[in-house]
This record gives structure tokens, sequence and C-alpha cells, in this order.
């Protein structure tokens, strides 16, 4: 066992672009950047990664089936090992939010104890796991605008409102993908309730609603955003219109539904980005 057994569990790709993405919401919130970002970007990057090494820690048994190839059933990282780490990655990001603001700190310290939750119970719970999930997705754009205090926060709603609907999408159809390995490990998800193909269904209705909740920034940006944001709109409606004909997991899994969307997402930051910056 080595240092990158624990450096992979906290998934450091993910962790930076939240970290990245608070940033952004910051500067989408204000129009401008401040030192005091990096503080912003501590805390979720610590937060973040203290999320996935606790999901981990609780899902070794289903990543045995579904991803044998992560740290804990790959043998990189002891189960006991990744809790004492999560623990300390979760109270070093509650001490740096400290130094941020009392809006921000109650943030944090709530989403923390989501993520806990969430990977102890709400992850094997029907549909409720998927709302956290997309929640503490987008409740990192609620986050740098709270750094600005309550009326910046507000002005994220809608930016946040895009991110947990188009998550919704992705997590319930990676949650398809991964019905095998649920039902290995005792989960008891949506999925495995109703099947892929009335999942899928409810993921492009989720998409449909990302959409449209993603023309409410245009009243700030303009024809310019609208313009851009059409083209997220484009990938985001294909890569759940994907799923639509999967029947089982495999084939979901095959479709590229899940890469695609989050390919949307990411360009979906990027315009959000250039609009703050430019118009």
């Amino acid at each position: 066992m080595g240092l990158a057994g624990f450096f992979t569990i906290t998934r450091p790709a993910n962790a930076i672009v939240a970290g990245l993405a608070a940033a952004v919401a910051y500067l989408i919130a204000t129009g401008t950047l401040v030192y005091g970002v990096v503080l912003l970007m501590a805390v979720v990057i610590l937060v973040t990664a203290a999320g996935n090494v606790i999901n981990d820690y609780f899902d070794a048994d289903i990543d045995a089936v579904n991803r044998p190839k992560r740290p804990i059933p790959a043998g990189a990282v002891r189960r006991q090992q990744a809790l004492a780490y999560a623990g300390t990655l979760f109270f070093l990001g509650l001490v740096v939010s400290w130094f941020t603001t009392p809006l921000c700190l109650g943030i944090a310290l709530f989403n923390a104890l989501l993520l806990v939750a969430y990977a102890y119970r709400l992850k094997s719970t029907p549909f409720f796991g998927n709302v956290a999930v997309s929640y503490l997705a987008a409740s990192i754009f609620l986050f740098g605008g709270a750094f600005a205090g309550w009326e910046r926060l507000v002005v994220m709603l809608p930016i946040a409102a895009i991110t947990f609907l188009a998550m919704l999408a992705r997590e319930l159809l990676k949650d398809a993908e991964d019905i095998e390995g649920d039902k290995a490990g005792g989960a008891d998800t949506l999925p495995i309730r109703i099947g892929v193909p009335k999942t899928a269904i409810l993921a492009f209705a989720c998409a449909i609603a990302a959409v449209v909740a993603s023309f409410l920034p245009y009243r700030w940006w303009g024809c310019w955003y609208l313009f851009g944001i059409l083209l997220v709109d484009i990938i985001i409606l294909a890569a759940a219109g994907k799923a639509l004909g999967c029947k089982d997991p495999e084939s979901l899994t095959a479709s590229g539904s899940t890469t695609l969307l989050k390919l949307g997402m990411f360009a979906s930051l990027v315009v959000f980005t250039v609009s703050a910056v430019l118009l």
C-alpha cells in the first residue's frame, strides 16, 4: 500500500473541478474574483474529497462487483484507513470554512453531514439518494454566491437549478447502469424498482427541465449567452435521448449516455464562466 491509493480514492480530478466550480460561482455571482476565493476552493476540494472517500468506505462490497479497480477492493487502501482519512478531510474542510463566512460555514457543515448520510443510507434508497447528490453538485454554486452574502446567493438559484436537474438525470442513469452491483450489495435504487426504460424516461424529463431552466440567465447575459447555452442544451438532450432506447444496464452503458451528460455539464460551466467574464 502506497500514497497513490490515498490520492486516487479522493477522485482528485472530480474534487478539483468542484473547487474550480466554486470559484466560477463567485465570479458569476459578483462579476469579479477576490483572494478569498482560494478559501472557497479549498473547502470544496476537501469536503468533496472526503465525500468520495467515505462513499468508497461504505460501498466497498458494491464496488467489488461494479468497480473492482477502485482503491479499497483493489487493496490499495484498507477500509478503516479510508474511514480515518475521510474524517480528517472533513475536519480540515470545516476548519477552513470557519475563515469564510457564517453562511458558507453553515452550507459546508450541512453538506458534510449530507455526504455521510448519503454514503451510509441515502445512496441505497430509491430516488432520495439521487436527489441528495444532485443537490450537492448544485450547492457548489450556492456556496460561491454565499461568500458574497444572501443577495448573491439568491442570484445563483437559476444556475443551481440547471445543475441540479442535469445532475439528477445523470445520477438516475448511473444507477441504472449499476443495477447488478447494487442488487448484490443490497441497495434498493429507483432503477431496480422500475427498470431501465422507465428510468431513462424520467432522466430525459429531468434533462428537458434543465434545458428550460437554462434560459433563465438570458435576462442577465443576453443573446450571446443564449447561443452558447443552446449548444450545451443540444448535448444534454442528445445524451439523455441516447438512453431512451436502452432496455438493460449493458446497453445503457454502451450508449455512452452518462459520459455525454458529464461532457454537457462541463460545457455549461464553460458557458457560465465566459458569460460572467465577457457579457
